[in-house]
């Protein structure tokens, strides 16, 4: 099991994209660029165009989401829907 914040395999094939869920700390509804929180308290940055790739309109602080990453780079910011 990877520690707190570390990427996880999406599929036992490793080759889906990796995928991390975070809290949000920060959005700019300008750039759509923003930065999340794991939970072990470590922040992460995410690109305008992550926050695009992902469909959303809106971020707002403490949302849960999911950040999927191409490479290690973030590549997509959905929100995490509880089941």
């Amino acid at each position: 099991m990877p520690a707190e914040g570390q990427p996880t395999e999406a599929s036992a094939g490793g080759s889906q994209p990796r995928s991390r869920q975070a809290t949000v700390s920060e959005f700019d509804p300008d750039t759509g660029a923003g930065a999340v929180l794991y939970d072990n308290g470590r922040r992460e940055e995410f690109p305008g165009t992550a926050f695009q790739a992902g469909g959303l309109r809106l971020l707002r602080l403490g949302q849960r989401v999911r950040l999927d990453y191409d490479g290690d780079d973030v590549a997509k910011v959905t929100l995490l829907t509880m089941a």
